[in-house]
């Protein structure tokens, strides 16, 4: 029923691959709703979508990634999203693997790259990192936080909306949203093709920004899952120094008692955090 499904697809100047890109989605799903997101393309973007058949929402400037998901959600009219990159990289013919589980009830189904699916060597370490890191903080085997090709359940993607961030971080935040939600979160593997022009995401900026997201995320996840580690390592660190002082000198030091008072504040600003989240979560639907 490919009636009920939208493919949106955020772009910006991405005039070259979008012709091809938008016959091979047609091909594959006739009857799918297509929306691209014009992200203040300088090109003819706009024009090379509309002349494929596709549903064109138009920013007047550039406004970011995340942005343009946001946009392409708030307007697509089916029941299942299916989110995918304008440079060429995402296969239309791999659809199929998200929608199919999608259909077994998967609430979100992410098509998780191989390593040598990535742009570089560093970009795949640092995504190795993003997916251990994230899997730690949630106990759920990540298989690829990063990922822009994905399908979801449009009525709880939009229950997120507000906590997704402009830039190109909305992959992350989403994946790890519906897991603290309890919906069903699935990975399947996909191949991807070499990008076709220039990239818009630049490593060590946005490396940084990835890596801050997660963090944020992380917080909203489970706070007393980051907070209770560094409120226990300032704790044994004052501990061990009055040990140290104690032992040697006969005394107790400030430092000690600053970091123990340290640990104590932490962990209640965890706990506040982690009652925040609650209520952040809570009755969602």
């Amino acid at each position: 029923m490919t009636e009920s499904i939208s493919v949106v697809i955020p772009a910006k100047n991405e005039a070259r691959n979008l012709g091809k890109l938008l016959l091979s989605i047609r091909e594959e799903l006739p009857g799918a709703e297509i929306i691209v997101v014009n992200d203040g393309s300088t090109d003819n973007t706009r024009e090379v979508a509309e002349g494929a058949g596709a549903r064109c929402v138009n920013h007047e400037y550039s406004v970011g990634n995340g942005a343009a998901i946001k946009s392409g959600a708030r307007a697509a009219k089916g029941e299942v999203i299916v989110f995918m990159d304008g440079d060429g990289q995402h296969d239309p013919r791999q659809i199929r693997l998200l929608l199919e589980k999608i259909d077994l009830g998967a609430d979100l189904v992410v098509g998780a790259r191989h390593s040598g699916g990535q742009a570089n060597i560093g970009r795949s370490l640092a995504n190795k990192f993003y997916n251990w890191f994230a899997s730690l903080v949630t106990g759920f085997k990540i298989q690829d936080l990063t990922s822009g090709f994905r399908a979801v359940n449009a009525n709880k993607f939009r229950q997120f909306l507000n906590l997704l961030p402009n830039g190109f971080s909305y992959p992350t935040t989403s994946t790890m949203a519906f897991l603290r939600s309890g919906y069903s979160v699935r990975f399947v593997p996909i191949e991807v093709a070499k990008r076709e022009g220039k990239s818009h995401i630049r490593p060590i900026r946005d490396g940084i920004r990835f890596l801050l997201i997660i963090f944020k995320v992380a917080t909203l996840y489970s706070p007393l899952k980051v907070f209770v580690p560094l409120a226990a390592i300032c704790f044994a660190l004052g501990l061990s120094r009055y040990g140290y002082t104690y032992w040697y000198f006969g005394t107790f030091t400030n430092m000690s008692a600053l970091l123990m008072v340290a640990a104590v504040q932490i962990f209640l600003i965890g706990l506040v955090s982690e009652q925040i989240t609650s209520l952040i979560y809570k009755d969602r639907d």
